[in-house]
């Protein structure tokens, strides 16, 4: 595996100028055409060695380090290349929930299909319990050689084009509430699996509610022991932190060029108030992108605090918020008339869309509000909020 980053750099670079997707943003594509393009790149780029470079060196691409990793996505994103979002639960996740609790069988089963296109989802939120997940309530009862699932999951990310779930049930009602939760990982065809995209404000249908009627998983597709799954769902949580948050952040930096043009396109290049609004977005943009390069070179120092990537989080959602209200400020009225469809993707320019999508950013991930806490109570050693307490 090369360790010279400069020599990677230009390889990956070279790669790009032949192979990266064009007419990508085009308005007129269609869910299929989405689909149809993440599925395309995803496979040219585990070709290449450039899809999984977070996975272990037994993997085409894989075993590479932290500093590699930030060379190739700061390639892509330089490059404005489209997000593997139909692919991300399957590499990050599915992976790093594999990769660290499943059993050899799980892995050798599962790890090479996700690189042939098997692509997965997450069922863990519910009604009940979203930012509070212990709450759950799906029931799992075991029943000889297979788990009968009941329940419902909720904003599971593209779940209706997934292949496989990993899935957080209850086993057990005894003891505190993260005690007898079960991981389990379920085929999305099953019998009594139904699938009900959910209508976003934007146009977009990027999740999905996931009904379970008596689905039958068998045991041997359970994660890690019965009861014991709150441990295992904390590898899955992990796993996307540092090189999303860092690329995302490289993404609406390249995407300023085009607020930059739309500033010329509407006449405003020599009205001050826009320049200097502009300048404050730049200075914005670019502070985010150096605190998410400073999270990053930290871990790959080894140094990292609790509370360091909710800094992160924060910072790029605020940064997120202010790029799509200035942009959707120029167009004017005119651009609040685009029919806003992304199909799940960020800084496109279609800016009502990336408008209503930036709001979605301050809960997904975990919300600000909960990332301020930790800020408080786990770095700065602030007393935690009295229970009960209202203002």
């Amino acid at each position: 595996m090369t360790h010279d980053l400069e020599a990677l750099r230009r390889e990956v670079r070279s790669f790009l100028a032949t192979e990266a997707p064009s007419g990508w943003r085009d308005a007129s594509r269609t869910q299929d055409d989405f689909v149809r393009t993440q599925r395309d790149w995803f496979g040219k780029l585990v070709r290449a060695g450039y899809a999984i470079p977070h996975w272990p060196a037994d993997y085409p691409g894989g075993g590479r380090s932290l500093a590699e990793q930030k060379v190739i996505y700061e390639e892509l994103a330089g490059a404005d290349c489209p997000r593997l979002l139909l692919s991300f639960v399957s590499t990050y996740h599915a992976f790093a929930t594999l990769h660290e609790c499943g059993n050899a069988g799980q892995k050798a089963r599962y790890l090479p299909k996700i690189l042939e296109g098997e692509t997965w989802c997450q069922g863990f939120s519910e009604p009940g319990a979203g930012s509070d997940l212990a709450a759950i309530r799906t029931r799992a009862e075991r029943k000889g050689d297979v788990y009968v699932i009941n329940g419902q999951k909720v904003w599971s990310t593209m779940a209706q084009f997934a292949d496989k779930c990993l899935l957080l049930a209850r086993t057990s009602a005894d003891g505190v509430k993260q005690a007898g939760i079960t991981y389990l990982l379920m085929d999305m065809k099953a019998p009594g699996v139904t699938i009900r995209p959910i209508h976003q404000i934007q146009g977009d249908e990027e999740f999905a509610e996931i009904f379970l009627d008596n689905v039958e998983i068998p045991v041997s597709e359970r994660v890690g022991e019965e009861g014991k799954g709150w441990a295992v769902a904390q590898a899955t949580l992990a796993s996307e932190r540092g090189l999303t948050l860092m690329e995302l952040s490289y993404r609406m930096r390249g995407a300023l060029g085009r607020v930059a043009g739309l500033i010329r396109e509407h006449g405003h290049s020599e009205d001050r108030g826009v320049l200097r609004d502009f300048g404050v977005l730049v200075t914005q943009v670019d502070a985010v992108c150096a605190i998410a390069d400073q999270f990053l070179d930290n871990r790959i120092k080894g140094i990292e605090h609790m509370g360091d990537a909710s800094i992160v989080k924060n910072a790029y959602s605020r940064a997120l918020r202010a790029y799509s209200a200035f942009g959707l400020r120029l167009g004017g009225m005119d651009e609040q008339y685009v029919a806003p469809i992304t199909f799940g993707d960020l800084n496109t320019g279609n800016w009502m869309a990336d408008f209503m999508n930036s709001y979605a950013w301050t809960i997904a991930g975990g919300s600000e509000e909960v990332q301020r806490n930790i800020i408080a109570e786990r770095m700065l050693d602030m007393p935690r909020e009295p229970k009960g307490w209202v203002l």
